[in-house]
């Protein structure tokens, strides 16, 4: 009687562990769908206007885009460049976003720099960080395009 019991409370133990166990694969997988449905894709296109863009401080690597990657809602990503000037005079710079696709893009999100306005002089550079901040309510977009125009003027 005492191994019948004890044999009846292991089985018992043994399906609660597994019960659990699998509702919590259930559940991983459920969160793991609700995740995948919100996240966010781009790749950004730089459009600089007399200037360069780079990655390197040794202004080798030119870059025309940003691969944002994945985004959740209410995040942001940051991205270094090192802009340098390309024409004959001292220059400020100036950022903007446009041709957002679809254009419901630009009311959830925003492109933001550390410049903080000095002058670059004539074959100077300045490192900058680029970032795209994402709203916590978006909603309908999982995947985006626009335009990165940097402007040197002087």
């Amino acid at each position: 009687m005492e191994n019948q019991t004890r044999t009846i409370t292991v089985k018992v133990i043994l399906a609660i562990v597994a019960f659990v166990f699998l509702s919590g694969i259930m559940i991983l997988q459920v969160m793991s769908a609700i995740q995948s449905s919100t996240l966010i894709s781009n790749v950004g296109t730089i459009r600089a206007i007399g200037v360069g863009a780079y990655w390197d401080a040794s202004l080798t690597n030119r870059t025309t885009t940003i691969n944002w990657g994945t985004l959740d809602p209410g995040t942001q990503k940051s991205f270094a460049i090192y802009v340098r000037t390309e024409g004959n005079s001292a220059i400020t710079l100036s950022l903007n976003a446009s041709n957002w696709n679809p254009s419901t893009a630009s009311t959830y999100m925003t492109l933001s720099w550390d410049y903080n306005g000095q002058t670059i002089n004539v074959s100077g550079n300045v490192r900058v960080t680029l970032t795209l901040t994402v709203s916590a309510s978006i909603t309908g977009i999982s995947n985006f395009n626009f335009d990165i125009v940097i402007v040197g003027s002087g």
